[in-house]
């Protein structure tokens, strides 16, 4: 595939700083050399630009940084659009999870999508929800139509237009809600498949019901991962932490399911803090995460359906 990689260091959407050294950590786990031994034609698109955090003021405290994230993300709709429009598949690195509300919306511009969002929070809050004014606990909320009409009107160019269907749109690995989201992703008719999900039926049934959810009556998927679905004790990296999330080797099924589907069409990794991490580790596991959803597998030719296993004795 031609991939282009998109890196933005945006952390104005987060309770805490440092996910906007990101993109460089996961540039300096190998990202680029990995994929392009995967055989794909890699394409670094740089950083989109964002403007130095101690030159904006919070104005609007149940929408924070609003002024300075708006056109970060309108740069980053607009390069994620060119790169579907050119035949490219998107890979946006974060920077925190508010960057999906571009990522997404510009790829909505050009096919419909359904998105499968793997992450520990809805994301689903409103200015009259939210908590924390984090803009990054909004993303999925205005990519669907709820929210403020400054951040709904991203994707489509029109804040009374949803750019995605929530219909098609499957949360994985869900465990942390606030109430007021809670109740509109209730409203809005999303399909969660919390952890509860997961221990009862494992991964893997969880992947095929989400595929189902978010490719019916889609042009393909958008993947977005947000690295705070892992226990922290496997990445440590991030800035919202819970504990109770996917081990490593449910994450790496659960993409490398998503990737044989061939009906993924971009993907977002976000929320890696280098400045909270262990030697890199967070980003080194994002790689390794991304490359499974891009191709890699230890034994490509897997059976579909295990043989019956021979009686011993």
């Amino acid at each position: 595939m031609q991939i282009d990689v998109i890196g933005v260091p945006l952390d104005y959407g987060a309770g805490r700083r440092g996910v906007d050294m990101g993109p460089a950590a996961v540039r300096h786990a190998g990202l680029f050399d990995r994929l392009r031994k995967l055989g794909h034609d890699v394409n670094d698109r740089g950083n989109v630009f964002v403007p130095l955090r101690e030159n904006v003021k919070v104005v609007e405290p149940t929408l924070r940084f609003v002024d300075a994230i708006l056109p970060v993300l309108a740069s980053l709709s607009d390069a994620v659009e060119q790169s579907v429009k050119s035949g490219g598949f998107p890979v946006v690195v974060g920077g925190d999870h508010s960057v999906a509300l571009g990522s997404i919306g510009g790829h909505a511009r050009v096919r419909k999508v359904g998105v499968v969002w793997v992450d520990t929070h809805g994301d689903w809050n409103t200015p009259e929800t939210t908590p924390s004014g984090n803009i990054h606990g909004m993303p999925m909320a205005a990519l669907c139509g709820y929210g403020d009409p400054r951040l709904t009107g991203l994707g489509s160019g029109d804040p009374a237009v949803r750019s995605i269907d929530p219909r098609n749109v499957a949360f994985v690995g869900t465990r942390d809600l606030d109430a007021g989201e809670r109740a509109l992703m209730r409203e809005a008719g999303v399909t969660v498949f919390s952890m509860e999900s997961i221990d009862r039926y494992g991964i893997a049934a969880v992947m095929e019901a989400a595929l189902a959810v978010a490719t019916e009556g889609t042009e393909g998927i958008h993947v977005s991962f947000d690295m705070d679905v892992l226990d922290p004790q496997f990445a440590p990296g991030v800035g919202t932490p819970v504990s109770g999330g996917l081990t490593v080797r449910e994450a790496h099924l659960a993409m490398e399911m998503l990737g044989s589907s061939g009906l993924v069409r971009g993907l977002d990794v976000v929320e890696v803090n280098p400045v909270l991490d262990q030697r890199n580790l967070t980003a080194e596991l994002a790689v390794d995460l991304a490359l499974s959803c891009l191709g890699l597998r230890v034994w490509p030719d897997a059976p579909a359906i295990l043989p019956a296993r021979a009686r011993v004795g």
